[in-house]
């Protein structure tokens, strides 16, 4: 695929022009070699700028709110510079930009992904941290917009499929043949009925994109450890990106071969950087925390990545520790109106529960990351074991 002229990244300039005159250049053809450039880029960029971050943050005096009722432990982190997402995002897509074929439109929607979500994750911090309105916005506008933007993807990815570019085929762990169809196409022999054909797919796309993102966020309550999780299932997402657009894995893995998802590998590995990069900052103690920005864009792309590469029911493995952090608040929000005010937990999502048990806050990162790596190398052995 050809890159047009007026494309100003480096792929278009290392390859497209130097290779002619400097053979050295044709490694830039590689999406791995890009990809391993986009990750350190995107490293560079957090660790280079994380600092200016920091002191702009704190010279708005744009500051975490610690509620009341969380762990008295956290009230002393009160005051430390948020919405530090905004950094990760520029660290992301600086890189993406940089070293991805922008030709592919996979790579603009997920990075529509992270910037729409983004964007609802900032509207809520703003409103939270400079309106001084401490619960942002209600959680029926932040799950309409979630809904809006994840339905917005459905559709361009249906677009894609007329294209003959997409597939809207599950693929099942476990099953080699077993691929069903979430269009309804039955419905479409119906008079009135044709606009019900997309329905299921649309419905499932916005389920998994807007319930990744939320998980992500309510993981995002201790100092690195969703950032960590995140780093992993980024990495997991590197090698299933990778593996589904090239010809002889995808082959041997009886995967649906995808050659346009090949570019994603330098998100993904972006993201990964980007994590890395963020982290040095959030590791415990945090000198910034990276807010509802951060943690909804973070979960709104690597579920994007998931749909797209046909690993949606792989997505619980690949992100275990955000399964098991939105689970836990489910089951205590049920519990509690089902059961008369009983709780499952001394405290939801999970991560205070062991806080309160009386676990340090280092000993329940590491452990969870520890969880996190071991669920994301499950997701991986999965390819085969099929």
């Amino acid at each position: 695929m050809k890159v047009a002229r007026r494309v100003p990244l480096l792929y278009w300039l290392l390859y497209q022009k130097l290779f002619p005159y400097f053979g050295f250049f044709r490694i830039f053809r590689y999406v791995t070699v890009r990809c391993v450039f986009a990750s350190l880029t995107a490293m560079l960029i957090g660790l280079l700028i994380g600092p200016f971050v920091i002191d702009r943050l704190r010279q708005f005096q744009i500051g975490q709110y610690i509620r009341e009722e969380g762990p008295q432990s956290h009230q002393k982190k009160g005051g430390t510079p948020t919405m530090g997402g905004v950094l990760i995002c520029i660290s992301i897509l600086v890189p993406t930009l940089l070293w991805s074929n922008l030709t592919n439109a996979y790579v603009w929607l997920v990075m529509f992904s992270t910037v729409a979500f983004g964007a609802i994750g900032f509207a809520d911090d703003y409103i939270k941290v400079v309106q001084k309105r401490n619960l942002g916005l209600t959680s029926r506008q932040k799950l309409f917009f979630q809904f809006i933007v994840s339905a917005m993807i459905a559709v361009s990815l249906l677009a894609m499929r007329s294209q003959h570019a997409y597939s809207t085929r599950l693929m099942v762990p476990f099953a080699k043949r077993y691929r069903p169809d979430l269009m309804w196409m039955w419905l479409g022999h119906i008079p009135h009925m044709h606009w019900l054909v997309a329905l299921p797919f649309v419905l499932f796309v916005m389920l998994v994109i807007t319930g990744s993102s939320n998980a992500v966020n309510l993981t995002d309550g201790l100092d690195g450890l969703a950032i960590g999780c995140t780093i992993v299932a980024a990495a997991a997402l590197t090698a299933l990106t990778y593996v589904s657009g090239h010809v002889v894995f995808a082959d041997y893995l009886e995967l649906q071969r995808m050659p346009m998802v090949s570019e994603l590998t330098i998100f993904c590995g972006a993201m990964v950087g980007a994590s890395i990069g963020f982290l040095w900052y959030n590791a415990h103690p945090a000198e910034i925390f990276m807010g509802d920005v951060g943690s909804l864009a973070l979960g709104g792309a690597i579920a994007t990545v998931a749909v797209i590469i046909k690993q949606e029911l792989l997505l619980p493995f690949i992100g275990g520790v955000f399964v098991i952090e939105i689970m836990s608040v489910i089951l205590q929000v049920g519990s509690y109106k089902l059961r008369n005010g009983k709780r499952i937990f001394k405290m939801a999502p999970l991560h205070h529960h062991f806080e309160l048990m009386g676990w340090s806050e280092s000993k329940v990162i590491t452990r969870f990351w520890i969880v996190a790596l071991v669920f994301a190398l499950f997701a991986l052995t999965t390819l085969k074991l099929r």
